[in-house]
């Protein structure tokens, strides 16, 4: 089973070949995603990303039924999304 998990971004940039990147914050957990399928998402939107990149922008309500639903199914080992940070807090 393929599955997308909601993060929030909190950077975007274009590379060296301009493709858009950013910083998608999963709970404790920031990674670097390729931005390149949602090129309208700013800092501070939440997207589903699936393999290192973000397939799909979304609210952030959903974002939080999603990380809830995923806690009841224990799928969350290593992050930690029982509150919501700020980058570099």
């Amino acid at each position: 089973m393929c599955l997308g998990v909601p993060g929030r971004v909190v950077d975007v940039w274009r590379n060296e070949l301009g493709l858009l990147f950013g910083k998608v914050q999963f709970g404790g957990i920031v990674k670097e995603v390729n931005l390149s399928y949602t090129p309208d998402v700013q800092v501070g939107d939440y997207v589903v990303v699936h393999v290192g990149f973000a397939i799909s922008r979304i609210d952030e309500e959903e974002a939080r039924r999603v990380f809830s639903f995923l806690k009841e199914m224990g799928d969350l080992e290593g992050l930690d999304v029982s509150e919501t940070r700020e980058p570099g807090a």
